[in-house]
């Protein structure tokens, strides 16, 4: 066995994967791995606690058939990848589709127990141009740029390492109503079994949270590397600081219309300026969804591409609880619920550690 698996599903046409596989051959080199290319191939393999690099072309469509079938199989076998990290790096014939099919594959990885260090994805689209800025600030073309983000992507997954404490201190964000939310009620639920910890509540349901106004690149460095936004306000006065002090965010949501509400939204754009100058690794992210109808697999897809493929913060294996309720506090009424909610959070304490709590609550 090598140091990782490579899966890198079959693309039939193989003039499409050619420039996959000089980023392969370039990101690669050196080390040692089993190559999976077929969905039997797949099925066949023990893929629990490795280190997995998934490699995946697209073509003009979006669409690789060997990909599907393997993802079938992540779906519906729950601890296939228990106890390992991986990492993504995907190249299309089109400027659209590689960020949504990564998505999928994150999320549906992730709840089949595989972890992913800050910023598991590496993507070519057709043109290349989402490489443009890395390309300015490493003084080479776009291609070599890919080459270079494919090659610190393998370092990544082979290199992470899990930041445990012991008493972790838990950041859980929201924008939900105390009396009606479904979604802080299954977070109560949760809460009463994270022994141990430090917990700290902000709620961003009242006060002005004003958007991300995309103030110029140098503005924005420059009051991030004081920790500071130009807008100011409560993002920056409670949140930011609770950032910098956390171990994980938890991040309560309730879906609307199958999207975080939009102070959260807000939030998340507001990182940017704290991001300019802390890079988040060793932060881990948690989420807890709760939808009136469904789709709270969209708004779990949305925290990991915002904050974990973006923002950096580490995605746990199995990082989100989703549920489904409507009238309010519903969820407590739900089959199993209190069952789900403590086995959500052990899965958060053996990836933080354990003890008793004490909450700060604002």
């Amino acid at each position: 066995m090598g140091q990782f698996v490579l899966i890198n599903p079959l693309c039939s046409e193989r003039e499409k994967a050619e420039r996959l596989m000089s980023i392969l051959d370039a990101s690669l080199k050196g080390y040692e791995y089993e190559e999976i290319v077929t969905a039997q191939e797949f099925a066949d393999a023990d893929l629990r606690g490795k280190k997995l690099l998934f490699s995946i072309s697209l073509g003009e469509s979006g669409i690789n058939l060997e990909f599907y079938n393997m993802l079938k199989q992540i779906r519906l076998k729950r601890d296939l990848f228990a106890g390992s990290t991986g990492g993504v790096i995907i190249d299309g014939n089109s400027e659209l589709f590689t960020k949504s099919v990564s998505r999928e594959l994150v999320f549906s990885s992730n709840r089949s127990g595989c972890s992913f260090p800050g910023r598991p994805l590496v993507e070519g689209t057709r043109s290349l141009k989402n490489f443009n800025i890395q390309a300015q600030n490493l003084h080479m073309d776009n291609l070599g740029a890919y080459i270079v983000a494919g090659r610190q992507l393998v370092y990544n997954v082979l290199n992470v390492q899990e930041r445990k404490q012991e008493k972790p201190n838990i950041l859980m964000i929201h924008a939900s109503d105390q009396k009606t939310s479904n979604s802080l009620s299954l977070w109560e639920l949760v809460k009463e079994h994270l022994q141990g910890c430090e917990i700290q509540e902000l709620s961003l349901r009242n006060g002005k949270v004003l958007d991300c106004q995309g103030c110029p690149y140098e503005m924005c460095k420059h009051y991030g590397d004081e920790n500071k936004c130009f807008y100011g306000g409560p993002i920056v006065e409670e949140v930011y600081p609770a950032i910098l002090a956390c171990d994980a965010l938890v991040m309560v949501c309730a879906n609307y219309n199958d999207a975080v509400s939009a102070n959260l939204a807000a939030f998340i754009n507001r990182l940017t300026a704290l991001f300019m100058a802390h890079k988040f690794y060793d932060k881990s992210l948690f989420g807890i969804v709760v939808s009136g109808y469904s789709g709270g697999d969209i708004v779990a897809q949305q925290l990991i591409s915002a904050l974990n493929m973006n923002k950096t913060f580490r995605l746990p294996g199995y990082f989100s609880l989703l549920e489904t309720a409507n009238d309010p506090k519903a969820i407590l009424k739900s089959e199993g619920i209190e069952q789900r909610a403590g086995a959500f959070a052990q899965s958060i304490l053996q990836n933080l550690k354990t003890g008793g709590c004490n909450s700060l609550q604002k």
